[in-house]
């Protein structure tokens, strides 16, 4: 019994904490669902969600990262107004800010697709046609997670980092598009354990600030194609 109806949540802007906490609800009430299912005559459709959130300053390492790749002491990131969470997704280190788009799909595979590179290749082409749409070319770099510009050059730079958690084919955590944010905070760190390319932003590549409610709408529609889904 698939259910390919997607409840869109736009969370505005949230802090980190708040929005992990509420992530951690939504995926443990469907992993529950789905639990209670199996041993159910009558089982229920378990939930999709689809979430966008821009959070304040903040770095987050995943559980195969590596601390020292932040670059930053406790005073350090007092004084950049950012705070710091060691987390429970897949990847290194990445950052949060103002003017990037984040995205926590809670999906349960089973209604889709039971595949996590399948999944992780649909939510790259995702972001790599919403950039189409803007006149920016983008790919996939080999070996690693996210949307690369220039993927095959020298100047291959990152506009969007992606880490995810997957538990019973239930799925958290998400990516990090970057549209219009302070693109220095990432000098704090070495983003995803990358030390040797560069992050770039929509706005860098354009040269012009990019409204974020398009982007949203836009990537939005081709998330809802590409997994064949309905957003509600």
């Amino acid at each position: 019994m698939q259910n390919k109806q997607v409840i869109f949540q736009d969370w505005g802007g949230l802090d980190y904490q708040q929005a992990w906490d509420r992530q951690e609800q939504i995926f443990a009430d469907t992993v529950r669902i789905k639990t209670e299912n199996r041993d159910s005559q009558t089982p229920v459709p378990t939930p999709n969600y689809l979430i966008f959130v821009e959070h304040p300053h903040v770095y987050t390492l995943g559980k195969s990262g590596k601390p020292e790749n932040l670059l930053l002491d406790e005073k350090g990131l007092e004084e950049k107004e950012a705070t710091y969470y060691k987390i429970n997704r897949g990847g290194d280190i990445t950052y949060h800010g103002p003017g990037q788009l984040v995205g926590y799909p809670i999906l349960d595979l089973d209604n889709f697709f039971t595949d996590i590179h399948l999944y992780l290749r649909t939510l790259e082409e995702a972001i790599i046609l919403t950039l189409a749409d803007y006149g920016i070319a983008a790919g996939r770099y080999p070996g690693y997670t996210g949307v690369w510009i220039e993927p095959d050059l020298p100047t291959a730079r990152k506009i969007c980092a992606m880490g995810v958690r997957c538990s019973r084919w239930v799925t958290m955590h998400g990516f990090a598009f970057n549209v219009n944010p302070d693109l220095s905070y990432f000098k704090n760190i070495i983003p995803c354990g990358i030390d040797d390319k560069a992050v770039t932003s929509m706005e860098l590549e354009l040269g012009r600030k990019v409204e974020l409610e398009e982007v949203k709408e836009i990537l939005k529609t081709h998330i809802a194609r590409l997994f064949e889904m309905t957003l509600c």
